[in-house]
C-alpha cells in the first residue's frame, strides 16, 4: 500500500532485447563532412532567421555540417590573415566544400567614408587567387565556389545613412553599383581562369524588377528574399559540382532502417 507522499514501487527492470551473436559492435557511423562559408558580413549574417547559410544547413541536414566563418567589414586583404587559421594544412580534415564571398568591402570608394576597407581591384583578384590556391593546397577534391559581391542600391545606402546619422550622414555614396560590378567581373574572370564555379549574384539579383528594395535591406545587405536568391544559386552550383543532398549518405542510419527489436543491426 502506498502512503501519502510516498512513491510507487520501482518497476521491474527491463532488459534490452537479446540480439543474435555478432549483431553488436558495429560501425561508429560516417564522419560528417563540413561545408565552410567564408566571407564578410553578408556571410556572417547568413545564419540569422531567413539567412542563406541557415537555409543551407537545412538543405544538407544530416549530410554535412555547414560552418559559418563570416567577418563583418573584412576585405580580401584582411581575409588572408585568417586562412591558415580557418583552413590549416594539417591537423583536421579539410572541408568538402567552401564558398568565398568577398568584394562588397573591397569595392568601397577611395576618398569616401569607407575608404579604409578599399582594396584595388587588381589586388582583390590576386587576393582571391591566393585564397583559392591555399584551399587547393588543403585538398585537391574540395569544391570551391566563388560568389561575386552583390549589387549596390546607392539610394538605399543614402536612406540608411540618414536613418543612422541624420544631418551628419555622408553626402556622397561610399559604394556604387558600377564599382561593385567591376569587382564582380574580376571575380568571374578569376573563376574562369582557375576552372572553379562562380555564383554571379551581382547580375542575378538585377534580373528582377525592384531588386533594390526586394533583395537589399540597406542598399547592400540582404533581405530574406535576397538571402533566398543566394541560397538557391549556391545550392544549384553545389549540385552541379556533384554535391546533391539526396545522394549523400547519412552519418548514421535513417530511423526507418532501425529494427525495433534489434536496433544493433542498423549500426553494423
Amino acid at each position: 500500500m502506498m502512503t501519502s507522499g510516498s512513491c510507487p514501487a520501482a518497476p521491474t527492470t527491463v532488459h534490452p532485447p537479446i540480439c543474435p551473436a555478432g549483431a553488436t559492435g558495429g560501425s561508429q557511423g560516417l564522419a560528417r563532412p563540413r561545408m565552410v562559408l567564408f566571407g564578410d558580413s553578408i556571410t556572417e549574417q547568413s545564419f540569422r532567421p531567413g539567412g542563406w547559410g541557415a537555409a543551407l544547413v537545412d538543405t544538407y541536414s544530416r549530410k554535412a555540417d555547414v560552418v559559418v566563418r563570416g567577418y563583418s567589414g573584412y576585405n580580401t586583404r584582411w581575409a588572408l590573415f585568417l586562412i591558415h587559421h580557418i583552413f590549416p594544412l594539417d591537423g583536421i580534415a579539410p572541408p568538402l566544400a567552401t564558398t568565398i564571398f568577398f568584394g562588397a568591402n573591397d569595392a568601397a570608394l577611395l576618398g569616401r567614408t569607407s575608404e579604409r576597407q578599399h582594396v584595388p581591384v587588381s589586388e582583390y583578384k590576386d587576393n582571391l587567387k591566393k585564397i583559392v590556391n591555399h584551399l587547393k593546397d588543403c585538398s585537391n577534391s574540395m569544391v570551391i565556389v566563388l560568389i561575386t559581391p552583390p549589387p549596390v542600391d546607392e539610394e538605399g545606402r543614402e536612406r540608411f545613412a540618414r536613418s543612422m546619422y541624420g544631418e551628419n550622414a555622408r553626402k556622397l555614396p561610399e559604394r556604387t553599383n558600377e564599382m561593385a560590378g567591376v569587382y564582380a567581373g574580376q571575380c568571374i574572370e578569376l573563376a574562369r581562369e582557375m576552372h572553379i564555379p562562380c555564383v554571379n549574384i551581382w547580375s542575378k539579383m538585377q534580373e528582377t524588377k525592384g531588386w533594390q528594395t526586394l533583395y537589399l535591406s540597406d542598399g547592400l545587405h540582404l533581405t530574406p528574399e535576397g538571402n533566398a536568391v543566394v541560397h538557391k544559386e549556391v545550392v544549384k552550383t553545389l549540385r552541379d559540382a556533384g554535391l546533391k543532398a539526396e545522394e549523400m549518405p547519412y552519418d548514421f542510419p535513417h530511423h526507418s532502417k532501425i529494427d525495433g527489436i534489434c536496433p544493433d543491426k542498423a549500426f553494423q
